[in-house]
């Protein structure tokens, strides 16, 4: 029997799933050509799928070059530099793999929460610095149980990080598009409420158009100058010029982050503040996870091909 072609953007990340996708499926490695535009000229109409993740771009001037394509399997959790207004135009589908990590995800917030409450970053290197000897004591820090948290985006992931919050004693309250009528927490229909109203506000919103520079100065402002703004959704929700400015005149106290506008290379005016938490854009980075996310990708091809509905849909 005739193996199906599948078009490969970017390959999934577990070498071992990506060694069973390859034996169940005829893959065309685009990821691996010279000439990409010949290449997808040569293959493209061969395939009903393709594989590849949120930090790859699929815009029209590729779909043109698939004109049976019904499925694209994304994976990674993020799809914003895909044409979905075009996918959705042909009726293709797009799978992601957002259902794998929302539990290292909301870690990650607790952790740069914790992180930036106690100053952990800045503790290490009192210590490691040997400043501790010359100047003493370590300046106080604030505690966590108590203070106001503002979860903005409350999907999978914002529902795991109250969850873990709320053994810490922390207030918890949320802001979306809408309220979810199964939860206990309060909802704020305004951003710029529930910025008021937190000590910390965590960012976990989709990346795109519409979510852009939301985080701006006036929520900064808002958050003020003892707050603290983590964001672990993508760069482009967050104004890194206004956090700058917002850090520089202590409008807003701290911001720890996990994503950036330019990545894997930071402003630099921003990284070098002092009252920054930073990592690599790494809060889903653990090998369970990207197993897990590898397994999605071959699971959504292997029910698609078998005429079953996909495992994780995004539409």
């Amino acid at each position: 029997m005739t193996q199906p072609d599948i078009l490969v953007f970017y390959p999934v990340y577990d070498e071992g799933v990506m060694h069973k996708i390859d034996q169940r499926y005829h893959l065309l490695r685009l990821d691996r050509a010279q000439d990409k535009t010949a290449f997808l000229a040569e293959h493209g109409s061969k395939c009903q799928t393709l594989i590849i993740n949120g930090h790859t771009e699929l815009n029209q001037a590729h779909l043109d070059s698939m004109p049976n394509l019904k499925l694209v399997v994304c994976s990674s959790a993020g799809y914003e530099l895909m044409d979905t207004t075009a996918l959705r135009n042909r009726n293709i589908q797009l799978t992601n793999t957002a259902a794998a990590l929302f539990d290292d995800v909301a870690d990650m917030a607790i952790l740069m929460v914790l992180a930036s409450m106690r100053n952990l970053v800045r503790g290490h290197d009192y210590v490691a610095s040997q400043i501790w000897a010359e100047k003493g004591m370590f300046p106080l820090q604030s505690s966590l149980k108590g203070k106001h948290l503002g979860i903005v985006g409350f999907g999978k992931i914002g529902q795991a990080i109250a969850k873990r919050a709320s053994v810490f004693g922390l207030n918890i309250a949320y802001h979306s598009r809408s309220k979810n009528p199964t939860s206990e927490h309060h909802y704020f229909s305004d951003l710029a409420d529930i910025s008021l109203w937190a000590d910390i506000l965590v960012v976990v919103v989709p990346g795109g158009h519409e979510t852009e520079n939301l985080i701006n100065q006036d929520i900064m402002e808002k958050l003020g100058s003892s707050g603290i703004l983590v964001n672990l959704s993508r760069g482009s929700v967050l104004d890194e010029t206004a956090l700058i400015t917002a850090l520089k005149t202590e409008k807003l106290g701290h911001a720890a982050l996990d994503v950036y506008k330019n990545e894997p290379s930071p402003n630099p005016e921003m990284i070098a503040l002092e009252r920054v938490t930073l990592y690599p854009h790494h809060a889903s980075g653990t090998l369970e996870t990207r197993a897990r996310m590898s397994e999605l990708v071959l699971e959504n091809l292997d029910a698609f091909y078998a005429g079953n509905p996909l495992i994780t849909p995004v539409f």
